[in-house]
C-alpha cells in the first residue's frame, strides 16, 4: 500500500472512479472518486485501488459462461500478497484512518482530500499533452492555477464552478491510449492491484511528478508531510471499499475484477470509446475485455 502513495506524494496514480452512492453530497462523492485507480498515490489506495469503485456493492460473481478468464497467471502469489496486504491494513492503516475519521469532521476531510487531489493535477497535464490533447492539458493547467490561488492552495475546488471540470489521466492511460495492452495482473504487497502496463506507468508517474520535483522529493519536510497526509486521507476515503470486501464471497476476485474493469474503462475513456467511467451498481464480472485501438 505505501508504495502507491509515493505516487501522489511524489508518485501519482491518476484516474477517477465513477462511483455511485446514495449517501453524501456531490462533493463527498468527488472525494471518494479520487481515492482509486486514479490519482491518489497513497498506500491505502494502492492496495484498495479499484475496490472503491464497487464499494456500494462489492460482490464476487461467478465468471459468465463464454467470457474470457482474467489474465492472472500468478494467482497463487497474488492471493498470498493480497492476504498480506489486507493483514497489514487491519493492524496498521485501518486504526489510523478510523481515528482520523472519528476526530475530523467530514467537511474538513473533504478539504484535505481536495488539497491532495490538487497536488496531483500537474501529472494530468503531462499525460494529456503526451496524448495530443492540448485543450485538456490547458484546462488541467488552469484548474491547478485557479485552485492553488483562488482556491487557497487547493482547499476549495473553485475551478469546477468556473466550468473547468476534473479530468484525470496517468501514464498507464497514456500507454493504453497508444494501444498497449494491460498485460498480466499482479498484486504487489504494499502497492496493491496492478497490471504490467499500469505498473510501468505508475513508476513513471512517480519519477515525473512536477510537484515532488519542485519540492525536493519525499525526503523534504514537505514531501514527508504530503506522504503522511495522503496515506491517511486515501485510506479514510477507501474505508467503504474495505468494509464492502468483508461481505464478498471472494474478496480477491472482487478486487481484481473491480480494478480490471475500472482501468479498462479509464483507457476507453481516453480513446473516446467510452464517455464516462462505470458506476458499478451491479456486481462486476471477472472478465478481461479487449483493449481498444486508439481512435
Amino acid at each position: 500500500m505505501i508504495a502507491s502513495i509515493l505516487i501522489r506524494s511524489g508518485a501519482p496514480i491518476h484516474g477517477g472512479f465513477g462511483i455511485r452512492s446514495t449517501r453524501g453530497s456531490d462533493q463527498d462523492k468527488g472525494a471518494r472518486r479520487q481515492a482509486f485507480g486514479g490519482r491518489y498515490n497513497a498506500a491505502a489506495i494502492a492496495m484498495a485501488a479499484g475496490l472503491l469503485a464497487v464499494a456500494p456493492a462489492v460482490h464476487a460473481q461467478e465468471q459468465p459462461t463464454g467470457s474470457a478468464p482474467a489474465n492472472d497467471p500468478w494467482e497463487g502469489f497474488n492471493r498470498g500478497a493480497f492476504k498480506l496486504g489486507m493483514g497489514l491494513d487491519k493492524v496498521l492503516l485501518a486504526p489510523i484512518a478510523h481515528g482520523y475519521m472519528a476526530v475530523t469532521p467530514r467537511p474538513v476531510r473533504n478539504r484535505v482530500s481536495s488539497v491532495v487531489y490538487n497536488l496531483g493535477e500537474p501529472n494530468t497535464v503531462i499525460n494529456f499533452a503526451l496524448q495530443g490533447k492540448p485543450k485538456r492539458a490547458m484546462r488541467s493547467t488552469a484548474r491547478f492555477v485557479v485552485n492553488s490561488t483562488v482556491g487557497v492552495l487547493g482547499l476549495f475546488d473553485v475551478a469546477s464552478k468556473m466550468h473547468l471540470p476534473r479530468r484525470d489521466s496517468d501514464f498507464g492511460q497514456t500507454f493504453g491510449y497508444y494501444g498497449a495492452g494491460p498485460g498480466a495482473y499482479i498484486y504487489v504487497p504494499l502497492m496493491g492491484p496492478l497490471n504490467v502496463r499500469d505498473g510501468i506507468g505508475r513508476a513513471l508517474d512517480m519519477v515525473t511528478d512536477p510537484v515532488s520535483a519542485v519540492a525536493g522529493g519525499v525526503s523534504t519536510d514537505f514531501g514527508k508531510a504530503r506522504l503522511g497526509v495522503t496515506i491517511v486521507d486515501v485510506r479514510a476515503s477507501a474505508d467503504p471499499a474495505f468494509r464492502a470486501l468483508k461481505d464478498s464471497p471472494d474478496p480477491y476476485v472482487a478486487a481484481r475484477s473491480a480494478y480490471g474493469q475500472y482501468r479498462e474503462a479509464f483507457i476507453r475513456q481516453a480513446t473516446g470509446a467510452a464517455e464516462d467511467l462505470p458506476d458499478f451498481d451491479s456486481p462486476p464480472s471477472d472478465t478481461a475485455p479487449a483493449t481498444p485501438s486508439p481512435q
